[in-house]
């Protein structure tokens, strides 16, 4: 299948198109600024609270005349301009397929020679959130606002957490779990241009007290040139920070066990910096990077949750393969020993965590409706992925049954790459949602090869449904259709065949904005939906169950300026605590409680909406391996960015190849 570049099949249509959408843009941009003057968000509504001149008052009464002069002037281009671009939209291609062109920093090539070099199998990270990139005017119901701001700092934090360093900590005593954190500078100190050994040790600190070394962006592109040097890990290796920790029961290290724990690692090049900030991002309180915050890796400070993951260890570690295996790149997340007790029964880690998982190799956004927020979205993640899929929809009466204002808000990234691609629109939307173009994605990639030369391919898709809380029966139908669509882009895409399979499935992940929890007494009909028969949902214990560590992902947006939460590291420890919870999450509804999420003390069942799903299935991939969860969390990282919780999960795929 051919991956479409260019939102349409020749150079004239698409000048056309940007001619149109030249006469439309005035009139739309005025439009969007007199609406959202309007509609205040709570920050700025605490902001004139303590204007005793009130100069945003003055300030819209003056524009306002300007704004209505000028709209109505551009109205008569406007209409030109639509008359144009509508008919347009039937030649138009449901996406636009990127690909890094830095050759540079492309790397997904070279990612398909590590399953090779895996032998036992892999493991693969995926991330979805719903970022509500919607026009300024639009957002702002939804307590948001500075929509073009917004999408560079979500991108830039997408980026920044997944491309960070990964420690992760192994303790083998089973009663000493009170290592604070690790420093990294204790661990790896990487210089541009030097690989020299340094020494690996561990100290106790207090979350205050650490200190990144990346924290500036000259070192960072300096060392990144320097990617060719000997410090770089070899293909197929894990990029994995692994320090073996004795401790005894009283929680102090001897000095014996203190120089078992040192060791000597080559440090690899670290991982991109972010860009400096921008001018406009700081005009918005949702980018205002505060002491400890840890949503920006710009910050020189993070929590000592989000900083390090605690593993217990039955067993003994050999220190030559810790030395072999102390590399720069991984995942730095947290489990607490408390709900390490708590939920002893589940077979892999949960966490609510102030990063995205480190080497994220798969991101599926929605509601990236706004187009040059998806380009500017675009830009900031191509530091990390090399293959975007995006503007996924369709506009006008083409496709649909109905006019499509704005498309579907689908945005997908990889670091592998894509092989083919496809979307559907669904032809029953309602109300405010049959304005919009929502559907599925679905992709495929190609993960890796075998000795043989098999591909080793991946199944992603990627959805967003009704949003109204009543539309029950459009959303079954929705997954319905869903179901049937996923059948068929697998079958069209396959190029196997069970006596010469040419190609061998590794796994199937079903991700995205549901609009429905599992909790709910009026989401029954989808909680039974055959939808989770097929695929699996690690959150869940059952229909209207979910598992106890799982939270809601549905943020009350009245509370996101609210201190408590308006930073990463805030709403992690927030989102722990189940007062917390009640507080700031929307809860599934019930006729025994009011719709107000603020001091409600009342015992509410769940811990809130879990709305945003990340599903995976075991049917259709190669009979001779195995799917398994190795970790699944809640990210705070995008907080006072968006009004949902991003969620994430790294499945392991295990070939048995090497097991004894």
């Amino acid at each position: 299948m051919v991956l479409y570049t260019s939102p349409f099949p020749n150079s004239f249509l698409s000048v056309l198109h940007s001619f149109s959408w030249g006469l439309i843009f005035p009139c739309y941009w005025l439009a969007d600024r007199l609406v959202g003057s309007f509609v205040p968000t709570t920050y700025e509504k605490r902001q004139r609270a303590d204007d005793p001149c009130y100069f945003h008052a003055l300030c819209i009464i003056i524009t306002t005349p300007i704004y209505l002069a000028l709209l109505v002037a551009s109205l008569p281009f406007a209409l030109i301009g639509f008359l144009l671009w509508s008919p347009l939209q039937s030649a138009r291609r449901p996406y636009i397929y990127s690909r890094l062109k830095d050759k540079s920093h492309a790397n997904g090539a070279a990612l398909l020679t590590e399953w090779k070099a895996a032998g036992s199998g892999k493991s693969f990270c995926f991330g979805s959130a719903n970022v509500c990139l919607l026009p300024d005017s639009l957002a702002r119901f939804n307590n948001v606002f500075n929509t073009q701001a917004r999408a560079k700092e979500i991108g830039r934090r997408i980026r920044n957490g997944a491309s960070r360093p990964q420690i992760k900590i192994y303790i083998d005593s089973p009663t000493n779990t009170s290592i604070s954190a690790a420093s990294f500078s204790s661990l790896v100190s990487p210089q541009a241009g030097d690989n020299r050994t340094v020494n690996a040790g561990i100290k106790r600190t207090t979350s205050m007290e650490y200190k990144g070394d990346n924290c500036g962006s000259s070192n960072g592109e300096e060392s990144r040139e320097d990617k060719g040097g000997s410090g770089e890990p070899h293909e197929g290796e894990e990029n994995t920070c692994i320090v073996r920790i004795n401790g005894e029961e009283n929680g102090h290290m001897s000095d014996t066990e203190t120089d078992t724990a040192n060791g000597q690692a080559r440090a690899s090049a670290p991982a991109e910096p972010s860009l400096e900030g921008d001018a406009e991002i700081a005009k918005t309180p949702n980018h205002k990077q505060k002491e400890g915050d840890s949503g920006s890796l710009d910050s020189c400070s993070a929590s000592r949750e989000s900083l390090v993951k605690v593993r217990v260890g039955d067993g003994t570690v050999d220190q030559s393969t810790v030395n072999n295996k102390l590399l720069y790149k991984a995942s730095i997340m947290k489990k607490t020993s408390v709900r390490k007790k708590k939920h002893t029964d589940e077979t892999f880690d949960h966490e609510i965590s102030a990063f995205f998982p480190a080497n994220l190799d798969f991101l599926c956004l929605q509601e990236v409706f706004d187009k040059r927020a998806a380009e500017k979205l675009k830009e900031q993640l191509h530091h990390y992925f090399e293959y975007i899929v995006y503007d996924v929809g369709v506009y006008s009466c083409h496709g649909c049954c109905s006019f499509k204002f704005v498309n579907s808000g689908l945005l997908f990234a990889s670091r592998y790459p894509v092989m083919d691609a496809a979307y559907h629109c669904y032809p029953n939307g309602r109300g405010m949602d049959s304005l919009a173009s929502k559907g599925a994605l679905f992709l495929k990639v190609q993960v890796g090869s075998t000795p043989q030369d098999q591909r080793i391919v991946g199944y992603i898709s990627c959805t967003h449904l009704q949003a109204i809380a009543g539309d029950t029966t459009v959303r079954c139908e929705q997954l319905d259709m869903l179901q049937d669509w996923l059948s068929e882009f697998r079958k069209s895409t396959s190029s196997s065949s069970t006596a010469n399979p040419e190609e061998l499935v590794a796994f199937d992940v079903l991700c995205g904005d549901l609009n429905f929890d599992n909790c709910s007494s009026e989401d029954k009909l989808e909680q039974q939906h055959s939808l989770f028969t097929h695929y699996k949902d690690p959150c869940r214990a059952g229909p209207g169950e979910d598992k106890p560590w799982a939270i809601g992902t549905l943020l009350d947006p009245e509370g996101l300026y609210d201190e408590e939460v308006c930073t990463p590291d805030n709403l992690q420890k927030v989102l722990e605590s189940e007062e917390g919870r009640k507080g700031y999450l929307v809860y599934p509804t019930s006729k025994n409680h009011s719709s107000s999420q603020k001091g409600r003390k009342a015992s509410l069942k769940g811990n809130g909406r879990r709305i945003d799903y990340m599903l995976y299935t075991e049917e259709g991939l190669y009979l001779e391996w195995k799917v398994e969860v190795e970790e699944f969390s809640f990210i705070t990282q995008l907080a006072g960015l968006t009004d949902h919780l991003p969620v994430a999960m790294r499945l392991t795929v295990s070939t048995g190849e090497d097991d004894p």
